[in-house]
């Protein structure tokens, strides 16, 4: 016997998590005339703790499309994010190293009031915790750490699923957020697809001694592309930038060896002193990266979202962004379901959600490995190319606003 039982565990409370039993629950309670309502269980191996960023950003930031933004909007978590610290960003500067091909995108082009914002992660966790401790409907279980599944028949979509502390719970749907390593798409034998791009990113925040001018700026580099992406104090200071460097494994390690200062110099020689010197920076984190991608996102009563389904490299900042897109279809198929008489986790429902999510996913994680290997590419022809075709995107407006619509999430 289950000591509980739930119609909805979501496996993982990180912003993707977070994000997706949030929604669910808003949905439901939207609709909650209409019917009994969902309820939620979120899993959380580890407490959130919030850093103290008083005097600092937290080095790990996401670049949030207006879609992305919407639904923390939708979510409520927003407007709490937006009276700490955001910071939009109105263009994207984009350039080879080695030759003359450049590409800018202004929000004025598309009509929009920017083209996206930075946030610091801690800070959306920190709002879809809160906002989840509101939802009367949701309850968070953490520390909470699955150990064992245990699916139900094809015919009675659900999983029984053993906790750490030797508790039992039942759900009709269990959606796994539980990133990269994911235990859930482990414990359900869903495969996976990897392989290393032999980069690690370095990541930090640095303060310039130009203002940033709410500009995104990403340099192309033989051996990785390097990011400043702009950020913003409480106060309105715009000389700090959260970067992104990532390199071939053996050039970052050599990187994070410098001391403070011979760092600094080495970042404005990449940057080609965009922002001019640099004036300090934070404490440094060195991340390999790797792509992952599930053949199935779903079996019966299960289905993966995220980092657990897939990841990406960050050269476009589309991780995060995906998993969010991943939360907003899960969401409208599990409430198609529900309104149908179904349950959560049938696989008509899931079946939909895999059909809706995969193409895209794929397509972009395509397009990502298509930059990375053009512009790791160094014979002149390649290269003459390469920089022809950046001054002809950035002279033919129609197709570098459909560059940045798409981008956003907005077509």
């Amino acid at each position: 016997m289950a000591d509980r039982e739930y119609d909805v565990v979501v496996a993982g409370a990180g912003m993707v998590g977070a994000a997706f039993a949030a929604l669910l629950a808003t949905k439901q309670l939207a609709n909650s005339g209409q019917g009994k309502k969902l309820r939620i269980a979120v899993l959380e191996a580890r407490p959130f703790v919030m850093p103290d960023l008083s005097e600092s950003f937290d080095p790990r930031v996401v670049a949030l499309t207006a879609r992305s933004r919407k639904l923390l909007e939708d979510v409520g978590a927003w407007e709490q994010i937006a009276d700490r610290r955001v910071c939009p960003y109105q263009r994207m500067e984009v350039w080879e190293a080695d030759g003359t091909g450049h590409i800018e995108f202004d929000c004025a082009e598309v009509r929009q009031p920017s083209l996206g914002h930075i946030v610091e992660n801690a800070l959306i966790v920190e709002a879809l915790w809160q906002r989840l401790d509101e939802l009367e409907n949701v309850e968070l279980l953490c520390p909470a750490t699955v150990v064992g599944l245990e699916r139900h028949s094809d015919q009675e979509a659900g999983v029984t699923l053993s906790l750490a502390d030797g508790s039992v719970i039942t759900a009709k749907l269990l959606a796994a957020a539980d990133g990269a390593q994911s235990k859930v798409r482990e414990l359900c034998g869903l495969q996976l697809r990897q392989w290393e791009y032999g980069h690690h990113a370095i990541v930090t925040t640095v303060t310039t001694e130009k203002n940033h001018d709410f500009t995104a700026r990403q340099r192309f580099l033989p051996e990785g592309p390097l990011a400043f992406l702009p950020l913003r104090t409480e106060a309105g200071d715009c000389h700090q930038c959260s970067i992104v460097w990532s390199q071939q494994a053996d050039v970052a390690e050599s990187l994070m060896a410098l001391d403070d200062e011979a760092f600094c110099q080495a970042l404005a020689r990449a940057g080609e002193n965009c922002l001019g010197y640099i004036v300090a920076v934070d404490k440094r984190y060195k991340i390999p990266l790797k792509q992952r991608h599930a053949v199935d996102y779903v079996v019966p009563g299960v289905a993966l979202m995220g980092d657990a389904a897939h990841t990406i490299h960050p050269l476009a900042g589309q991780g995060v962004n995906l998993g969010f897109q991943d939360v907003i279809v899960l969401a409208e198929e599990v409430e198609r379901a529900v309104g149908r008489g179904l349950s959560p986790g049938d696989m008509w429902a899931l079946g939909r959600y895999q059909r809706r999510r995969k193409p895209h996913n794929l397509g972009t994680m395509a397009v990502m490995e298509g930059f990375k290997r053009i512009f790791e590419e160094q014979p002149l022809p390649v290269r003459l190319l390469r920089n022809d075709g950046m001054r002809a995107v950035n002279r033919l407006g129609p197709i570098k606003n459909l560059i940045v619509r798409q981008a956003m999430g907005l077509l």
